[in-house]
């Protein structure tokens, strides 16, 4: 079958190459038309379920909302996980599925239970969130008010750039963060009320029946429809209050007397410093689902450049966060590496073939091969990302093509029969497409064990696997067809009659004596083999472990945690404080800074108003004066904040932080997960977990989320007292809801539209004493304080609820800066056991360890079988190569020597085991034994040839001295960019192209000296 392919291309040249030209213009096509993106999005399908309920407690919130819809999901198909937040004001149930489910499916599920969720009456109904990933925040800007107004901000915010940027096609949402949302608030004082005889249901009902606008249908007449339309809404603070609630003795009693009407805001949830300036308001612009993250950036980006020519005058947006930055420093670094490593390659077969046009044959498998990969990642659906482009290998690609076009050069320039040019191609091609299509699909088929990867590990890796296999399929195909039609019309015997180049020459005149030394020393050379493979055991073991290296993302989030009950002006202007302090201190480092505390508008990222998420975008790495690197940077901002009390924090990035966050709920590397029932308990746990953490070298700022400390203003009614004076529990409570506002319609201003709300002053509610001297209108006439009614105290509640399949959690969380996440959980995991293992199952608590750490148990349980499957498949083929165990054996030799410069390469570098360098061992296994089946080979060619067995060892490793060069060269050659390029996104890959490069200058020194001093060895021993 290979053969036949060979012959009907040459007999066909002219057609291969037209359909190779075609091919190549799909290609070219499908580059254009391909997402790219920094990375692949490794986040879960997942729906949130938000429920406003302003000013309802967080416990009341986990029993009235939050346990209903959770109850309401159970069951759901391909459900894999639910977990929610109850704080203030907010609930929020987050469900994720299991990779592959469909996200349109999974939202409809949701809304279809959702329909049958009972909620107390006046909660608004719950809704999901938008249809976007964690990842999915790609565009941040600041708006500024003509009059630095944070209101008007707001309001331009809301009302002329939200609309504006929801148009864009691939935007799910554009979010409002700080600033106050403007509302018209009627301050009902409940002196004048009772003055005039009135309740606060009074007010209510006046103004919900008053502010309203109603159709009167249409007459006929005069041959015309006259519409009529009877108009009662106010749209001013004077209009409401002129609006009328009664008459006593023919004198009007309006909203004006027995209330303040004036333009107020909603409490606020969130709030938004910048550049140490104080207050502002964020805008967020998020991606819909599977849309291309630098294409919607840039969509965002010219949309918002048209918006600010109709804003008004003096308005400024400020774009502090575009995600295209990150992507095209992320697609500049795979730039580079492509081209350098394409280079190289190129290089390596001009110096080692010294004939232009048989490199250029070799160098053209590269550009096809690829553009073949294009055509295949496009119908995929596979973005171009760092993964699936950063880590392809050229080497690997022309693997094939080399040894086919360096046979060919051979057997041209020996070649003195006179025959045709085509007919010794033919002849040169069939003699290695055994070994070359062999070693081709063994490196093919490597990669397939990657695909079994789940989760994240699966999300980052697959891309890659499925790039390299498309792209190894192209050229497994040319180096059957295009690559004997190219070197039949551009290769002669005039041009390849030349003696080998120089290099060669010298490299052959050094490796005769010395393979000629080591195959008559077999127990020395393979004494040693055994012994640096049996030495590099231990050091593999000892190598500390991560789930995949961190990337740069050319910035830095400071996630910080302030005292519980800490009021949002005060969180931010501690804000405020520490943005000017990094400012000042790092001018040549920071470009700007803005923090987020609390809650946007549309509760994507829900925090507590004591947690804020800083974010350091940092200038060019050539401009910085105090730090030389991102972790001496990180170090000593640590040391700037170590004096500010009462405030924990942790280092992270944007995409980092989102990624954590969403797959595991918890912001840093681990997450230790304490589950119980009783807040106190949980509190009391949490601290010695913190403190046992907080010993083990490696931990890097350990904290506990805020569970308590809440101040809560408890009113307790009497049902006692309040039916001895004729009184319904809702007369009291409208009184108690007020406090925080009661809807009572709305005011319009052309579109616009805003709450309108009846509240009580701000100066009654300061205290439980002034609180409890609200009078309560009686049926009888009679005036009582609330306090008569109703027991007030001042409490301590709960900052937020957290809950897992509805059992409540709380986390204590850490980062490691040790680069052993493996370890320092082990360590972490046999102290907690040791020291509270017992104390926790008496107060029945459980704990579970979370975040990054969750991915790595997760892969390298996957890698623990998957590894072995690539073993067994490589040795099958090579099996069916050969077919006979001994040359089978021999040649899956290379696989653990080539593990042992691997291992020895990552130690070097002080590298740890991580995902990404699992990766590089995997696609090493393949590589290492191609060159030691061309060698195997043509051994046994010398041998059926009649050559005794040390005469044909000999002849063959010389002969093969250079394709075994040239392809380990190629191979490790292509990697050496990835392995030291320092650019955006480089991290991953680095650990990747270590092991190869490593590996193969191990496994090659075995294919030149140990295979055939083993080959040597067996055959002797068989042979007596």
């Amino acid at each position: 079958m290979l053969n036949w392919i060979i012959d009907v291309s040459l007999r066909n040249r002219g057609t291969v190459i037209v359909l190779a030209l075609i091919a190549g213009a799909l290609g070219a096509a499908s580059m254009q038309r391909l997402s790219i993106d920094a990375f692949p999005d490794v986040t879960d399908v997942m729906v949130q379920v938000n429920t406003m309920a302003p000013g309802m407690a967080p416990e009341e919130l986990e029993q009235q909302v939050s346990a209903r819809v959770e109850a309401a999901m159970g069951g759901l198909p391909n459900l894999k996980l639910v977990r929610s937040t109850s704080k203030f004001g907010l609930s929020q149930v987050v469900l994720v599925f299991e990779d592959g489910t469909d996200l349109w499916f999974a939202r409809a599920q949701v809304l279809e239970r959702l329909q049958s969720v009972e909620l107390p009456a006046g909660l608004e109904r719950p809704t999901m969130g938008p249809v976007a990933t964690g990842l999915g925040e790609i565009y941040h800007y600041i708006v500024t008010a003509p009059n630095g107004d944070l209101t008007d901000a707001r309001t331009i915010h809301d009302w002329l750039i939200k609309p504006q940027l929801l148009a864009v096609p691939g935007v799910a949402e554009a979010n409002s963060w700080g600033g106050f949302e403007k509302q018209f608030h009627v301050v009902a004082d409940p002196a004048r009320l009772v003055k005039h005889g009135l309740t606060l249901r009074d007010l209510l009902e006046t103004l919900e029946r008053s502010n309203l606008n109603v159709g009167g249908g249409a007459a006929n007449g005069s041959g015309e429809i006259l519409l009529i339309h009877g108009i009662g809404t106010a749209t001013t603070t004077e209009e409401i209050g002129a609006i009328t609630l009664q008459a006593l003795d023919g004198r009007p009693i309006r909203v004006r007397d027995v209330a303040d009407v004036v333009e107020g805001h909603e409490i606020r949830s969130g709030v938004v410093t910048a550049d140490g300036k104080g207050e502002a308001v964020l805008g967020l612009g998020f991606m819909l689902m599977g849309e291309n993250s630098h294409v919607v950036a840039a969509r965002l980006r010219n949309r918002m450049d048209e918006l600010r020519k109709s804003l008004p005058a003096g308005t400024h947006v400020r774009v502090v966060y575009d995600r295209t930055e990150l992507v095209d420093k992320v697609i500049a670094t795979v730039k580079k590496n492509l081209f350098e490593g394409a280079l190289l390659v190129i290089a390596i077969l001009f110096l080692f073939l010294g004939h232009f046009r048989a490199a250029l044959i070799v160098a053209a498998a590269i550009p096809l091969s690829m553009l073949f990969a294009f055509s295949l990642m496009l119908q995929a659906g596979i973005a171009g990302t760092l993964m699936s482009l950063g880590a392809v290998d050229f080497g690997l690609i022309v693997d094939s093509s080399v040894i086919m076009v360096e046979n060919t050069v051979r057997r041209l320039h020996e070649d003195e029969s006179g025959r045709p040019v085509v007919e010794v191609v033919s002849e040169a091609a069939r003699e290695v497409r055994k070994p070359t299509m062999f070693g081709e699909l063994i490196i093919l088929i490597v990669y397939l064990p990657i695909l079994a990867l789940q989760g994240v590990e699966g999300k980052l890796f697959r891309p890659m696997a499925l790039t390299m296999v498309f792209a190894l399929l192209g050229s497994m195909v040319l180096s059957l067809t295009l690559m004997p039609v190219l070197a039949s019309l551009f290769l002669s015997r005039k041009s390849a009659g030349q003696e080998d180049p120089w290099i060669i020459r010298a490299l052959r005149r050094l490796y005769r004596p010395v393979v000629a030394f080591v195959v008559d020393r077999p127990v020395l050379t393979l004494g040693a083999a055994l012994i640096a493979v049996a030495g590099t055991v231990p050091v593999a073991l000892r190598l500390p472990s991560i789930f995949v290296p961190k990337l740069d993302e050319g910035s830095i989030v400071i996630n910080t945690i302030r005292f519980p009950g800490v009021s949002i002006e005060e969180s931010a202007r501690l804000s405020t404080e520490l943005e000017r302090r990094l400012l000042k201190e790092f001018p040549d480092e920071i470009e700007s800074t803005w923090t987020r505390t609390g809650t946007p508008e549309v509760a994507t990222d829900p925090m507590g108003i004591e947690v804020s998420d800083m974010f350091v975008m940092l200038r060019p790495r050539e401009n910085w004066k105090k730090a030389a690197s991102r972790e001496e940077l990180i170090r000593k901002i640590d040391d700037l904040l170590k004096p500010l009390p009462g405030m924990n924090y942790a280092f992270t990035q944007p995409i980092e932080m989102r990624f954590n966050e969403m797959i595991a709920g918890v912001r840093t590397d681990v997450g230790v997960k304490v589950f119980g029932d009783d807040f106190e308990v949980l509190k009391e746990k949490c601290a010695k977990i913190e403190a046992i953490l907080r010993s083990i070298p490696g931990a890097a700022a350990p904290s506990t989320e805020p569970l308590v400390g809440q101040p809560v203003l408890r009113v307790k009614l009497n049902h006692d007292a309040l039916s001895r004076h004729g009184l319904q529990p809702g007369d009291v409570l409208d009184l108690i809801e007020a406090a925080g506002g009661k809807d009572a319609g709305e005011v319009r201003a052309g579109l616009m539209r805003f709450p309108l709300e009846v509240r009580l002053p701000a100066r009654t509610i300061d205290t439980p004493e002034l609180f409890g001297t609200l009078l309560v209108p009686c049926p009888d006439g009679q005036r009582l304080p609330l306090s008569s009614l109703a027991s007030i105290r001042r409490e301590s509640g709960p900052l937020v609820i957290n809950r897992e399949w509805g059992k409540r959690r709380a986390i204590v969380s850490v980062n490691v800066d040790s680069g052993d996440l493996g370890g320092f959980v082990a360590e972490a995991q046999r102290r907690v056991d040791a020291e509270l293992g017992k104390e926790l199952r008496e107060a029945g608590c459980r704990v579970e360890f979370g975040g990054q750490y969750e991915n790595l148990v997760r892969a390298s349980k996957t890698l623990a079988w998957v590894v072995p499957l690539a073993l067994l498949l490589i040795l099958f083929l090579v099996y069916s190569t050969y077919g006979n165990i001994p040359d089978s054996l021999r040649v899956f030799t290379g696989v653990p020597f080539a593990m042992v410069g691997g291992v020895l390469a990552l130690q070097l570098r002080g590298m740890p085991f991580s995902i990404s360098a699992g990766i590089g061992f995997i696609a090493l296994s393949g590589v290492s034994v191609l060159a030691d089946m061309v060698m195997v080979s043509t051994i046994r060619q010398f041998l059926d040839a009649g050559r005794g067995v040390r005469e044909a060892v000999l002849a063959a490793a010389e002969q093969r001295l250079r394709p075994v060069l040239m392809t380990a060269l190629v191979a490790s050659l292509g990697f050496i960019p990835m392995a030291f390029n320092t650019g955006v996104g480089a991290e991953v890959q680095r650990p990747l192209a270590t092991v190869v490069i490593g590996g193969l200058v191990t496994s090659t020194l075995l294919t030149l000296l140990v295979l055939p001093t083993l080959y040597l060895l067996v055959k002797r021993k068989v042979a007596a």
